[in-house]
């Protein structure tokens, strides 16, 4: 009879599990197992993410990876190839699913370094989504500010759906973000219905959601989609936050994220509400994954990659 390995009891855990500390100059950052996600970002020990301690529990997707679909998922349903799938609703009260299947996932750290930490997790077939892929997060701390890499290769032997998105909340230091001012340089806006669903795409011209010019936040409630973005030289898309002091949170994202979601937090529990600005880059629009629009189709053996940050 082969003997029975009893593991030790470990304790209490943080409810985000092991934590990795990133550190240099005067760039702190930390992050978790769960989700493999961004806790923590500073700048001379001032925030620059609205993130959460280390006794806390993540609300409302703060810093989480959004895999293999971004966003809302209509009825939790969508076609491949001819097959319709069903996966889990995540948010039961609007008949949705929401931000993918990895958000509450255990990650493994692969490497660590004062300056980077690569997170890894491997996705399998499960009801609703019939595929496997490795995924893969780096983090990397440099004179740059924070470069997240977001990796995805299909293990599986037929071609797969494919999407990523990021969920960070930029912060200035300030309380609430009601007297700061963000600049989306995006054209465009995706509204939505009452279950946060796109009902088409619209200028952001003359509306509450035109903020290619730096513009005070107010009491402006924002939970959309942009698109028609404006690039810089560079071919990144910038989002930023302004402080009243002119401290500034810069988040770009490279040409793999068309769309950017941006996010006031009204709808949060009291003591988070309009305390960060979500910035999210996204590869696909709301409900992309049910319509089909900027699916990517991730041939087997093929891996995805796609790029964002935060400047300091």
């Amino acid at each position: 009879m082969s003997e029975i390995t009893v593991l030790p009891q470990l304790g209490p855990v943080a409810p985000t599990g092991r934590q990795y500390a990133l550190r240099h100059g005067d760039l702190r950052a930390t992050v978790v197992e769960v989700g493999g996600a961004l806790r923590e970002l500073t700048v001379g020990g001032r925030p620059r993410l609205d993130g959460y301690a280390e006794h806390e529990p993540v609300i409302g997707a703060r810093g989480q990876s959004l895999i293999p679909w971004p966003n809302r998922l209509r009825d939790g349903t969508y076609e491949w190839d001819g097959d319709r799938h069903q996966v889990p609703l995540t948010e039961p009260d609007t008949h949705n699913a929401i931000h993918g299947l990895v958000r509450w996932a255990g990650w493994t750290a692969s490497e660590h370094s004062d300056t980077a930490v690569t997170m890894r997790h491997r996705l399998y077939p499960q009801p609703g989504w019939p595929f496997a892929l490795d995924l893969e997060i780096a983090y990397t701390l440099d004179d740059a500010g924070i470069t997240v890499t977001t990796s995805a290769r299909n293990l599986g032997t037929v071609a797969c759906p494919y999407g990523t998105g990021a969920h960070p909340y930029l912060s200035v230091g300030e309380s609430h973000v009601d007297g700061c001012r963000l600049r989306v340089a995006a054209d465009r806006y995706i509204p939505t219905d009452d279950r946060g669903l796109p009902v088409g795409v619209e200028p952001v011209e003359g509306t509450a959601y035109d903020f290619r010019e730096p513009r005070l936040i107010g009491d402006t409630s924002v939970d959309v989609a942009f698109t028609g973005v404006r690039r810089d030289a560079d071919g990144r898309l910038r989002t930023r936050l302004v402080a009243p002091d002119g401290t500034t949170a810069t988040l770009w994202q490279d040409e793999s994220y068309p769309y950017v979601e941006i996010f006031t937090g009204d709808t949060l529990p009291a003591s988070k509400r309009r305390t960060g600005v979500g910035v999210e880059p996204m590869t696909m629009p709301p409900n992309g994954l049910g319509s089909g629009t900027d699916v990517i189709r991730l041939e087997p053996g093929a891996t995805h990659r796609a790029q964002w940050g935060i400047e300091p």
